[in-house]
């Protein structure tokens, strides 16, 4: 888990979803310890202490592993808290077929509200075995199921239902809408599951499965619900696989690196982004390789490659000036000219370019949307700090507060003006900091 902030411990998951008290863990691991020749003295204070940080011996985490039926193999292997069975997905272990997709998008519907509180769950070894099956798997159809029939007209309006909650999501933030996403998304699993339709439905309903799952999982992450996140973003890569939309599945693996490399696997990032760049379709529009080169240029630049980053970034400006409006996929009808600067702007920042940085930063805060703007001023503050203007990085982290404050609501903003905030700590003295901390602190968490 290195890199990552636990919003909850797997451990207080796997306890809190067994119903255990601290105090009740504590006393049936001495209980199955006494049984396998191995002696401990857990109590309350122990599980604490293990679900604040502190790694469990050896004899205590075989103890652990046989009390949850953990082969200790696995503990070996995969290290503390890796081992631990918190990480079961459907998405990763159903076969790559239409009953499969739609067990993965079932499982979703039923269990998607649970984030496992905050901790990716899809990394290593894992995640890699997704991006490989994905660019392997079969698309495979199956035939209709019993039920009523499913009619243009009803695909179409949940079409038109999505694009209007896309809409939404940018400009009021990913938490306020997550629900009604959710409920799309029951919708077109059930029709998949039960409703009776023609083969181009069929792949319509995937396909919109597909775009849901995606918006879904990118509310979630936007409302701070990693984990959940990554779930819905399999689901979007079997649906779009199943639709046979392996431009779209490629936007997905692309998309679902961010997460890893926020978690500090940056590596695993830059090696998401390659997979989908060399398994996309050859016919793939300027307008998308743009798109994912520039997610080349931010995984290589978090990596610390900061010269294969400026040539990636090279080559999605080259394949951004070549491209048309007309090619624009649905999918990708929010990306423009404004994400473009915002990752150059990163890659720049990384590579201590601080003055070409903070230009294309402005640029991409200006023209982003309200939540945008409101993830974005904080980047733009870090660069104007690094750059000794603290009058203009208070501006931006102000800027980024107020909407906040008045029209947006996003963790991934506040999140990111509370990094800004640590980084002002030698100027605390300031009056003008003093104030842009009270005015964030007075934010609430769920802003």
């Amino acid at each position: 888990m290195t890199g990552e902030a636990l919003a909850m411990h797997p451990l207080t998951f796997v306890r809190q979803s067994s119903g255990w008290g601290k105090a009740e863990l504590a006393r049936l691991m001495q209980a199955r310890g006494k049984e396998l020749g191995i002696p401990l003295a857990t109590n309350r204070t122990t599980m604490w202490k293990w679900e604040q940080g502190q790694e469990p011996d050896a004899d205590a985490q075989r103890v652990l592993a046989d009390l949850l039926c953990v082969p200790y193999e696995l503990v070996r292997a995969e290290g503390w808290p890796r081992w631990l069975p918190v990480w079961e997905v459907t998405g990763l272990t159903a076969p790559w077929t239409e009953a499969g997709t739609v067990e993965a998008l079932a499982d979703l519907v039923g269990s998607g509200r649970m984030d496992r509180r905050g901790f990716l769950t899809i990394t290593g070894a894992a995640l890699t075995g997704l991006a490989a099956s994905w660019a392997d798997a079969p698309a495979a159809f199956a035939s209709a199921l019993n039920g009523d029939r499913v009619t243009d007209t009803m695909v179409s309006t949940i079409e038109q239902r999505i694009s209007t909650l896309r809409t939404l999501d940018d400009q009021l933030g990913g938490a306020r809408l997550l629900e009604q996403a959710r409920g799309d998304l029951a919708l077109i699993t059930t029709l998949l599951s039960t409703g009776r339709y023609t083969d181009t439905i069929r792949i319509r309903l995937y396909a919109l499965a597909a775009r849901v799952s995606h918006l879904t999982g990118w509310m979630a992450y936007d409302a701070g619900l990693r984990s959940a996140g990554q779930r819905y973003y399999i689901g979007a890569m079997r649906s779009a696989r199943t639709a046979g939309d392996d431009a779209f599945g490629a936007f997905v693996l692309a998309e679902m690196g961010v997460h890893v490399s926020e978690a500090g696997r940056t590596a695993e990032r830059v090696d998401l982004i390659s997979t989908a760049i060399d398994n996309a379709p050859r016919t793939l529009s300027p307008y998308t390789q743009s798109f994912l080169y520039l997610h080349k240029a931010e995984a290589l630049s978090r990596d610390g490659d900061h010269q294969r980053a400026g040539s990636a970034l090279n080559r999605a400006a080259s394949h951004w000036e070549r491209h048309t409006v007309e090619e624009n996929p649905d999918w990708l009808d929010w990306f423009g000219e404004a994400q473009l600067r915002s990752t150059e702007g990163k890659v720049l920042l990384r590579a201590g370019q601080l003055e070409r940085a903070t230009k294309s930063l402005e640029t991409s805060v200006k023209q982003a949307t309200p939540r945008d703007k409101a993830v974005r001023s904080a980047r733009l503050a870090e660069a104007r700090l690094a750059g000794n203007d603290l009058d203009g990085a208070l501006d931006a982290a102000n800027y980024g507060a107020e909407l906040l404050e008045d029209k947006v609501s996003s963790v991934r903003a506040m999140d990111r003006l509370k990094e800004f905030s640590e980084q002002l700590q030698p100027h605390k003295a300031v009056p003008a900091v003093r104030e842009f901390r009270e005015r964030l602190q007075a934010l609430p968490d769920a802003a």
